[in-house]
Parts: structure tokens; C-alpha cells; sequence
């Protein structure tokens, strides 16, 4: 039997000679497949926001729970190394796609199998990331949302057989729904399982059905009881050339501290791998190591840390430092062995800096902080669109034009790296620059100059050396 397009295709070039002409006959061929088009993926997108926000809801009762049981168990920091063990060898016997912080594994999955993913990710990533976050690893909660929604989408597309490229679009529906419901941003969420798949471009044949899971997702966890943190921020500054301006010099901090958000989970998976010495005894070790710095210092960096982070965006204050610590901490929980996600830690070091930086600005430290949080998110992430959006989204519409300055600038300082090294390159940042398109960005060995680059320097040699020989003509 005839497929119905091909069907349909061929019932109006039959028609051709006796009614319709050429141009109207390509246009009703079109505009039926558009519209089959949106009747197939509206319902597809559906049901993977259905299962996605229905596995959120899942997750974050569950860590509810078991973060409750571990809150009375006396001296809770002797558990970390315990946690870590445990989360390791779930991860390492039942699932080893489950590891890390999840939406790079979802991104490595899309590019190198087609979004092929084991079913058996789902519930070993939820199981892991609520031993980790229970005992006090610092991860966040969205990697997990994002990696259970796309593995749940993965299995619907073999329980229909459906095609490699609608297996991707669909995989790529499971980020979206997981994150919009895990931070109750549908918009952002959507567009950020989009634009983290290749650094500086957006899949958008995929952006409605994203946009419909994301959608759906954020609903049914609503249905189900998840709440969301929204604040609309009063504080707002008069947008002038003067703010302006110290909205993008914020925006070069953060990406700054983006960067050294990266090199330093970089540099402490680098050496968790080369310690020779049994993977869980790793494990045991990072947590034993991260217990100890939170006695030391405080037990703020441990966990999600939404109340320090809470905290900076209702304008209180924070240690000046915190950033810099919490950066330490997460890199040890997920190095170490640990499981969970990136943004929710990216989100708790955006909002300290940016409540740092706000007295020397002369912003508000709340307004500054919700800034710092998006825009750090931008960079780490090379997400500056679905960054924007969703400060748009979690603190109203006053703080879009300094939020996206931020977020743009935050994006182009933090260069070709990504939390994310399974990102794949689509063009420079910057014409002065030759990057390797197609290239996954962990494996990124070299970055040339243009040779319009060096005009600068060219010109000021010249000069330079003009200099010269008139002194030595003089002499």
C-alpha cells in the first residue's frame, strides 16, 4: 500500500491535465504535507511532554523524599562518600550512558547514534542522581529531567519505528520537555534542547514539536503538584548608555567565570581518571574529600543550594566568594563519581557573582544576581537565546534588554567550550577566528587566527619599524 503522501502526490499530478495548473498543483503537494506535518508531530510531541513531565513530577517527589529521610540521620556529611560509591556503581553496573551530568550523555546520543538510548537509563539515572543529592553532592536536577525524557521518547520512537531523523527529533523533544518542566520555563526549556546541540546555530525544523513538548511537559508536572520559582523583579535600572555598558562588562565577568566553570570540571575529570586506583575508591574518596570542605567552609555548596541562591535573588547578601567555592564543590561531586546535572550549580555560581558584582556597578543586588544566573548559563552553555528567554520567563519582561546583553556577551567571551563536550561546532564566534566546523567541542585541539587578525599587529610593526630607521637616519 501506498504511503498517503505519495498517494495524495500522485492523485494531483493525475489531475494536472484537466484542472489544475503546474504552480497550483505544487502548492496544494506542499501545503498537504505541511499539514500532515503538524498533525504528526503535534501528536507525537504530545506524548513525550506527557511522559516527560509525568517522569519530572516522578524525580522531584522522589528527591523530595529522600531528601527529607537524610535530614534526620545524624551526621549527615559521613554519608557523602557512602552516596558517591553507591551513585557510581548504579550508574557503572546498570547504565553506563547514565553517566556524568546528564544532557551531555542526551547531545553525544543525538550526534553519534541518532538518538539511540537505553531504556534502562531512565530509572537508573533518577535512582543515582537522588542517592548523590540526598547525601549532598553538588549537581543540579536538570540534567536528569532531560536524560529520563529522552530516553522515554528514544523507547516511543522504537515502539513505533519510527525513521533516525524522526528518532532525533524526538530525543531532541525529550530535552525540551525535561528541562521546561524541571525549572517551569516551556519556552526556554524548549529552545535550549535545540540550540545545545551545536554551538552557534538552532535546529529549527525541530522547533515545533520542541515547543509542544515543552509545553505539554510543563503542564502535566503542574497537574501533578511540582510548583515553580518565579520573581518578578522590581529593581529595575532606566536603560541608558551608561547601564548598558556595565551590563556587557558584567557580561564579560561572567563568561570569565563560565570559563573557569569549565576548565576546572575539565581539569578535575582529567584527574579523577588518571588516579590509579579502583573507580569507586574515586568515588569514596571525592565524597570523603567534598564532606570535609563543607565542614570547613559551609554546608551552603552542598546539595541544589537553593536557599543561598534564593537568597541572592531577593537581594540579600552572600559570601563574596561563593562562586568560586560552589565551582570547586560541583566539579568534586561530579568528578568524583557523582551523578546529576550542571545548570542548577551554573544558576547558584551566576547569582553569587552577580550579587558581587552589583555593589561595584552600582546595581541592584537582587536584579544583578538574576543577570548573573542567566547569563553564566549563556556561556557555560552556549545558549544565549534560551538564556534570555528564560529570564524573561522566571523574572518578567523589564529585565529582558540587560539580561540578553549580558547573555550575548557572557557567550562570546566564554570562546568555543561548553559544559557540554559533546557539542558540536557550527561556526566561529567570531570572523577573526578558523574553528573546525563539525568538530565535538571536548575534542577541540586548535583555534587559528584569520590573517586579517594580525593587521593590527602588522600596522604597528611598520610603524614601529619606520621609527626606527628615521632615528637611524637622524644619527
Amino acid at each position: 500500500m501506498l504511503s498517503p503522501k505519495f498517494s495524495m502526490y500522485h492523485w494531483l499530478v493525475s489531475l494536472r491535465p484537466f484542472v489544475l495548473p503546474h504552480r497550483l498543483l505544487m502548492v496544494l503537494a506542499e501545503e498537504s504535507t505541511l499539514f500532515a506535518s503538524v498533525i504528526k508531530w503535534t501528536a507525537l510531541a504530545t506524548v513525550v511532554g506527557a511522559l516527560a513531565g509525568s517522569a519530572t513530577a516522578l524525580f522531584l517527589y522522589t528527591l523530595s523524599w529522600a531528601t527529607g529521610q537524610m535530614q534526620r540521620v545524624p551526621m549527615p556529611l559521613l554519608w557523602l562518600p557512602v552516596g558517591f560509591v553507591v551513585a557510581y556503581l548504579l550508574v557503572r553496573i546498570f547504565a553506563p550512558d547514565a553517566e556524568g551530568h546528564g544532557t551531555d550523555k542526551v547531545i553525544e546520543a543525538i550526534h553519534r547514534r541518532d538518538g539511540q538510548i537505553d531504556l534502562a537509563v531512565a530509572p537508573v539515572k533518577l535512582g543515582a542522581t537522588v542517592v548523590t543529592l540526598a547525601v549532598g553532592g553538588s549537581v543540579g536536577k536538570e540534567g536528569p529531567a532531560a536524560q529520563i525524557g529522552a530516553a522515554l521518547a528514544s523507547a516511543l520512537a522504537s515502539l513505533l519505528r519510527l525513521s533516525r531523523a524522526d528518532r532525533r527529533t524526538l530525543v531532541i523533544c525529550g530535552i525540551g520537555g525535561g528541562f521546561a518542566s524541571i525549572f517551569g520555563t516551556p519556552i526556554a526549556g524548549s529552545v535550549f534542547g535545540l540550540e545545545v546541540l551545536v554551538l552557534g546555530s538552532v535546529v529549527y525544523n525541530v522547533l515545533y514539536p520542541s515547543l509542544v513538548s515543552g509545553i505539554v511537559a510543563y503542564h502535566v508536572a503542574t497537574s501533578l503538584g511540582v510548583t515553580y520559582f518565579h520573581q518578578t523583579l522590581s529593581a529595575i535600572p532606566r536603560q541608558s548608555e551608561g547601564i548598558m555598558l556595565k551590563t556587557v562588562l558584567a557580561g564579560v565577568v561572567f563568561g570569565l567565570v563560565a570559563l573557569l566553570l569549565i576548565e576546572t570540571l575539565r581539569l578535575v575529570d582529567e584527574v579523577a581518571r588518571r588516579i590509579p586506583v579502583p573507580r569507586w575508591l574515586v568515588a569514596a574518596g571525592g565524597g570523603a574529600l567534598v564532606a570535609g570542605l563543607a565542614w570547613i567552609f559551609s554546608d551552603r555548596y552542598l546539595g541544589l543550594g537553593i536557599p543561598t541562591l534564593e537568597r541572592s535573588l531577593g537581594g540579600g547578601g552572600v559570601p563574596s566568594g561563593a562562586f568560586l567555592l560552589k565551582i570547586l564543590f560541583t566539579a568534586l561531586s561530579l568528578g568524583a563519581g557523582g551523578s546529576g546535572g550542571i545548570v542548577t550549580p551554573i544558576f547558584f555560581i551566576g547569582a553569587t557573582t552577580g550579587s558581587a558584582l552589583a555593589t561595584t556597578l552600582g546595581f541592584d543586588p537582587g536584579t544583578f544576581a538574576a543577570i548573573g544566573m542567566v547569563a553564566l548559563l549563556a556561556g557555560a552553555a552556549n545558549a544565549p537565546l534560551a538564556a534570555s528567554i528564560m529570564a524573561i520567563e522566571l523574572f518578567g519582561p523589564a529585565v529582558g534588554p540587560f539580561a540578553a546583553l549580558a547573555a550575548i556577551a557572557s557567550y562570546v567571551i566564554v570562546g568555543h567550550r561548553s559544559v557540554y563536550p559533546s557539542q558540536i561546532l557550527g561556526v566561529a564566534k567570531t570572523r577573526s577566528l578558523r574553528v573546525p566546523a563539525g568538530t565535538e567541542v571536548g575534542s577541540l585541539e586548535d583555534i587559528q587566527m584569520r590573517p586579517s587578525s594580525h593587521r593590527l599587529y602588522v600596522l604597528l610593526r611598520m610603524r614601529r619599524r619606520a621609527a626606527w630607521r628615521r632615528n637611524t637616519s637622524g644619527q
